[in-house]
């Protein structure tokens, strides 16, 4: 099925890294735990386990992006676009997971360090680490094209897999220069790794949460939207304006004022003109609730003012 969304290049692309970055988790994977366990890495091991993880983040992702192309059913009539947001929203909290288990791993190597890692464990390291990091520029990039939340977070979870890389990295270059004293080294790496993992897995909980609840978007973006209604021919004054995200797209509740003398007929008309500016306009907006009022009887009545600077 052709994902139904304007921007199918960007959809398409998005499809392709989500496919991509499922594969390459799955391989980094089974690498990076087989060179823990043979190179005697407590890092490798704990970030091989991350790995693990991305790769059922990752599934999540691609399974709730295509999902959430779906259009509108009989039982979702206004589409199935929060499962994008779901996903979201559960890379988050798979985030918080992981560094969960990193913890207990560099724990266990601190207390009880094991033998001397190998080095070539570092080359295994390096080639993850530019790996995940390309990865995670190029979903960020398709991300912030399409406002794609799952998206986001996907490329901040391939880049904090380069950073506990990175982490693994100089904890396994220390134990090796300082011989076994610093051997140590790499479960401190593990528990540096730890907590940017964890940090990152907090910082992106929030914003999903709030797609998840329909929180209003920026304000500029409302600011936007109330611009674009206002300047259709007719509307004399913007009442309300709601706007939520669902998946990739905008939904907007609009009440525009017109002249209250005007014919249904007409009003009617502006009502169109109203929603096909704000389709038609680049914001993303996929669906637009347009309700018309008379001019000049809705003061003193509850509204929404419009975004503040």
């Amino acid at each position: 099925m052709e994902p139904a969304h304007p921007k199918k290049h960007g959809v398409h692309r998005a499809l392709f890294l989500t496919t991509l970055g499922l594969l390459v988790n799955a391989a980094l994977a089974a690498v990076k735990i087989t060179a823990g366990v043979l190179g005697h890495s407590t890092a490798l091991f704990a970030d091989g386990i991350e790995s693990s993880a991305d790769t059922l983040t990752s599934l999540i992702i691609w399974a709730g992006f295509r999902q959430s192309l779906r259009p509108p059913d009989a039982s979702h009539p206004f589409g199935h676009g929060k499962v994008e947001s779901l996903a979201g929203f559960l890379v988050a909290l798979a985030l918080l997971g992981a560094s969960l288990v990193i913890a207990v791993q560099g724990v266990g190597q601190v207390l009880h360090p094991g033998p001397e890692p190998h080095w070539l464990t570092l080359p295994v390291l390096a080639i993850v680490i530019v790996i995940k990091e390309f990865l995670a520029r190029r979903v960020l990039s398709t991300g912030e094209d399409l406002q794609s939340r799952s998206l986001h977070n996907e490329a901040w979870h391939h880049r904090a897999d380069a950073l506990t890389s990175i982490a693994a990295f100089v904890g396994i270059s220390v134990a090796l220069l300082g011989g076994p004293k610093y051997v140590a080294a790499d479960g401190v790496a593990a528990l540096v790794a730890c907590v940017i993992v964890a940090i990152n897995g907090l910082r992106l909980l929030g914003p999903s949460l709030d797609d998840m609840l329909d929180a209003a978007p920026p304000a500029a973006l409302r600011r936007k939207i109330r611009e674009l209604a206002e300047s259709v021919k007719g509307v004399e004054r913007i009442e309300k304006c709601r706007v939520r995200k669902s998946g990739l797209e905008l939904q907007v509740v609009i009440h525009v004022e017109v002249d209250g003398q005007m014919t249904v007929e007409k009003g009617h008309a502006i009502a169109h003109d109203v929603k096909d500016r704000l389709i038609e306009s680049s914001l993303g907006v996929a669906e637009v609730d347009v309700h018309i009022e008379p001019a000049g009887q809705t003061e003193g009545r509850e509204h929404t003012p419009p975004p503040s600077n």
